[in-house]
């Protein structure tokens, strides 16, 4: 199995500059007026410029104010103060202290396009300390 990632985007050159400072993501290359290949990451990141308001599936729209899903990204880091840091600058908004568990630390943000994702920073062995 393949997996790539899509995100849907308002305006595509405010995401790849938001990405690429957040998260250190490189374009690769434009596929016609509304997609930019993100690289960097374990998977391909496809950014897709899909206008608030349009149909998103069935009949809900799209917007782009916070929202939330049960689906999100994590982004594994060495570093979580400094990955928060950059994060931040770029313009992700923190929400909620960083928490600590056996395995180890995660925050949660939100980006400037109302998706949510988390920077985990592992501790120890990782997940495998609270593997069963």
């Amino acid at each position: 199995m393949r997996l790539l990632i899509n995100i849907d985007v308002p305006d595509l050159d405010a995401a790849v500059a938001f990405y690429a400072a957040a998260f250190d993501l490189k374009p690769a290359r434009r596929l016609g007026d509304s997609i930019v290949e993100l690289l960097g990451a374990e998977a391909p990141i496809y950014l897709l410029q899909k206008d608030a308001g349009s149909i998103a599936a069935a009949d809900r729209s799209r917007e782009y104010a916070r929202h939330w899903t049960p689906m999100h990204c994590d982004v594994v880091v060495d570093d979580l103060e400094a990955a928060l840091a950059r994060a931040l600058a770029a313009g992700a908004a923190q929400e909620g202290a960083i928490r600590e568990g056996t395995w180890g630390r995660i925050v949660q943000l939100a980006d400037p396009f109302g998706h949510g994702w988390c920077l985990v920073q592992f501790l120890g062995r990782g997940y495998d300390e609270i593997a069963t």
